[in-house]
């Protein structure tokens, strides 16, 4: 279907130029004619202009002359010197003009000898006037002679005017042509530019028509791959937060077996040390050192063992509440790392799935402090509102370009899915050189009616 659309926008589109083409091809040709043909009309009528004037300076010549000559008033001459003062300029203006009239030169040439013959005789006239000759110049004004020669310029003349209508009417003719010409060229390239027009917007409404159910489907296809992700991700979150409690449980679990189980056989491996004491020579130097090492070692297995179960599962937060735990966690890691731990807990009261996601959130955060920030002061706030309540984690450290930070990265996105999970939002914002934040919002829930798991309570004597 593409391709018949391609085709046909191959075929409409250069049909438009070529109609374009062949208009403005049509005007110019038609302007140019048009253009040549008023310019030898203006010719024509410039010659027409310039016989009439020739004839009517012949007629003022000869007229000044009779009179001059019934008369013998000089006044009357007055017509016939303006006259031959601009005959000559009339016929060089008619020479020019047929120049460019093969045809009508010959007849141009004569008319200007029968002028200069018709002047010659005026002026012979005036001549034998002023010479006293009476009988020669009434003879020259009666004498057909000179009107055979008016005669004569008429007729050339005529035919000169003639051949000028002729050239005028073909000029005329020609306009209206080329006019005639220009309307039925514009008539059919608008015609052409019309139906390619049509075509045009025939063809924009198909593709038009044609994007709009491609859309339409990819919409469909989009929605079905949204749907498909919220689903997938959905899912997702149900495995992670599955997982998630399922990891709770088992360090709940290996909490209580290693506090119960271990607890119990190291205590009772330490009794046991005690009553051999009582038994043993006690005054071997080699067999003193030996029992004080196993003793030592014992101690070091029961500490150490506290500290997985804390890890695992810190008994305090079952025991103590979140803020005390917290200040606990805040205790440790600060003997441990050398770093100042400054703490502003409020009290709340939310479910024990919060408190433990805050536990692991501020426990996350303070690992990654003592491995990567180089601080020397740490802030840990707890802060209850209304509707919320926000958790910060503040450094003094190096900081880090939050940009560069690894988005798969496991710590940031089991904190991130932890707060998310309950409702939540996780930022974390840092500058280099002067330390980060990590801060978290949770929705305030007051504690409901939840089976919370058993506190670590002893089940071997508590020496351990």
């Amino acid at each position: 279907m593409r391709l018949s659309h391609l085709r046909k926008w191959a075929i409409s589109l250069p049909a438009a130029f070529l109609a374009a083409a062949v208009l403005i091809g049509i005007n110019e040709a038609g302007y140019f004619r048009s253009h040549e043909s008023l310019q030898n009309l203006t010719v024509t009528y410039q010659t027409r202009t310039a016989l009439d004037k020739l004839m009517q300076q012949i007629v003022d010549a000869e007229t000044g002359v009779r009179g001059y000559l019934l008369t013998g008033d000089e006044a009357n001459l007055a017509p016939y010197q303006q006259a031959t003062a601009s005959i000559n300029n009339t016929i060089d203006e008619l020479r020019s003009i047929y120049s460019i009239f093969p045809e009508d030169l010959q007849t141009s040439s004569l008319l200007g000898r029968e002028v200069a013959k018709k002047l010659n005789e005026m002026e012979i006239s005036i001549q034998l006037r002023d010479q006293g000759f009476e009988g020669a110049w009434r003879y020259l004004i009666s004498n057909p002679i000179g009107q055979e020669s008016m005669a004569s310029i008429r007729k050339l003349s005529n035919e000169l005017v003639a051949h000028s209508n002729e050239r005028r009417m073909y000029n005329e003719s020609e306009i209206l042509r080329s006019l005639t010409v220009a309307r039925i060229g514009i008539a059919t390239v608008s015609v052409i530019g019309l139906l390619a027009f049509y075509l045009y917007l025939r063809q924009s409404h198909k593709i038009t028509d044609l994007m709009r159910r491609e859309q339409e489907m990819l919409k469909s296809e989009r929605d079905r791959l949204e749907d498909l992700v919220r689903s997938r991700t959905t899912s997702l979150g149900e495995l992670a937060t599955h997982l998630q409690q399922v990891r709770e449980d088992e360090r709940s679990h290996l909490a209580r077996e290693l506090h119960d189980e271990l607890g119990a056989l190291l205590t009772a491996a330490k009794l046991d040390v005690a009553r051999l004491k009582s038994k043993i020579d006690m005054t071997s130097p080699d067999i003193a050192a030996r029992v004080q090492h196993l003793v030592e070692t014992l101690n070091s297995g029961i500490a150490l063992k506290r500290r997985i179960i804390e890890d695992l599962r810190p008994s305090s937060l079952s025991n103590l509440g979140l803020n005390a735990s917290l200040e606990i966690l805040g205790k440790e890691f600060a003997a441990s790392s050398n770093i100042h731990v400054e703490l502003d807990l409020e009290t709340v009261d939310v479910p024990e799935p919060t408190q433990i996601a805050i536990y692991r959130l501020i426990q996350e955060s303070l690992t990654n402090i003592g491995k990567y920030a180089q601080a020397n002061n740490i802030l840990i706030s707890l802060q209850s509102h209304p509707t919320h309540i926000t958790i910060q984690v503040k450094d003094d450290g190096v900081g880090f370009d939050t940009q560069r930070v690894n988005p798969s990265s496991h710590g940031l996105v089991g904190m991130r899915h932890r707060v998310e999970t309950l409702g939540g939002r996780l930022s974390i914002t840092s500058v280099l050189g002067k330390g980060s934040l990590v801060s978290a919002t949770l929705p305030q829930i007051k504690t409901i009616a939840i089976q919370a798991l058993p506190p670590l309570t002893p089940s071997s004597p508590p020496t351990a």
